[in-house]
């Protein structure tokens, strides 16, 4: 085991994780791996989720992987359903599949808009679709959004990105309040964090702005941590929201 290793056996839980191939769903499946969870990883990528499988199980690890693509709807439930066959239940739902190709909207790159209402919103609906029936059969489970900071605040050349985040809060906030307290429901809204999302931006006056707002970041095992914490809370504390960021970004 890795050592984050604090996990009683009997306190491991199945974890479905989206977008789990790079940045903070590899770094959140690391994490809760090593700490004596069974991760289910779901991406586009098998060949990284492969990778990363064998990574965790080389460190003493469970790991399962599934090519998916959130945008599917019939994917996302053939997805968790599995989950379910293999394993006889999901604890926690991990929606972490995202993209921020970021343009100023007078580039009127639509096709880019599309694509982030399509895996941020559409991808998270979906994921929510596909578990919260088996989270309701046995009255207990977990989803954890993995929204923004873009979810509280607007900058230029973010107004789709941070759109589907707010949304992403918002769809979130709802789940929270109608289901029962059974189930938890928690957001984590990262900051600027290492990852690849950057390097789907092609609008060069978006890329240019990024240069200078990701100068400082923080490693994506700090969002792990923070879903590792709120997933270790007992039953009746549901940790609601967390935003981390750099210390440095303001």
């Amino acid at each position: 085991m890795s050592p984050h290793d604090n996990t009683p056996a009997a306190a491991s839980k199945v974890v479905a994780i989206t977008g789990a191939s790079s940045g903070i769903g590899r770094a959140t499946a690391l994490r809760l791996a090593g700490e004596g969870h069974r991760v289910v990883l779901g991406a586009r990528r098998t060949d990284r989720l492969g990778a990363l499988a064998r990574e965790i199980e080389e460190a003493g690890g469970s790991a399962d992987v599934r090519r998916l693509d959130v945008t599917d709807r019939a994917d996302v439930a053939a997805f968790v359903d599995t989950t379910v066959e293999q394993h006889g239940r999901i604890d926690v739902f991990v929606n972490n599949a995202g993209v921020m190709p970021l343009s100023r909207l007078d580039a009127l790159l639509v096709d880019e808009w599309d694509r982030m209402l399509d895996v941020n919103v559409r991808g998270l609906l979906h994921g929510i679709a596909a578990v919260l029936p088996h989270f309701q059969r046995r009255g207990s489970g977990h989803f954890v959004t993995v929204a923004s900071i873009g979810a509280h605040q607007v900058v230029p050349t973010g107004a789709v990105y941070c759109a589907t985040k707010y949304a992403a809060w918002a769809v979130t906030e709802g789940l929270r309040q109608e289901v029962d307290p059974s189930i938890r429901v928690t957001t984590v809204s990262p900051g600027v964090v290492e990852s690849e999302l950057a390097e789907t931006i092609t609008d060069p006056v978006a890329q240019e702005a990024m240069r200078t707002y990701r100068a400082d970041s923080i490693p994506a095992d700090s969002i792990g941590a923070a879903l590792s914490y709120a997933l270790a809370q007992p039953p009746e504390v549901d940790v609601n929201e967390i935003v981390v960021r750099p210390a440095k970004q303001r």
